[in-house]
């Protein structure tokens, strides 16, 4: 996993807001780490075994995403890009703590 230059996540003032680079039929469910793409933005790395068709990728997204924060699944949407690789997710929350978990588990050196 290498560290990004910025953080991939916002804080909002009702949670967090999460870029994420999806990659479905991806052979497994799983969080693979924070990337920065070519124009500076630092995202983190999703993959899913879900194909991309009626939506079945981004419901596997939020179930993966609301597992690893221990969130319900009704706690996190995607509030952009429903149907690109590139998505805004959006965590609701306490904003500091959904920060402090992001920093814990994508950070750390």
């Amino acid at each position: 996993m290498s560290k990004a230059a910025s953080p991939f996540w916002r804080e909002t003032p009702s949670g967090v807001q999460v870029s994420v680079r999806l990659t479905p039929r991806g052979g497994r469910d799983a969080l693979d780490g924070v990337e920065t793409l070519a124009d500076g933005r630092a995202v983190l790395k999703a993959r899913v075994r879900a194909a991309p068709s009626e939506g079945e990728a981004n419901a596997a997204l939020v179930a993966l995403v609301a597992k690893e924060f221990g969130l319900p699944r009704s706690q996190v949407t995607i509030a952009a890009g429903a149907t690109a690789r590139l998505k805004i997710v959006a965590l609701q929350g306490d904003p500091a703590v959904l920060a402090a978990r992001l920093r814990a588990r994508f950070t750390a050196a």
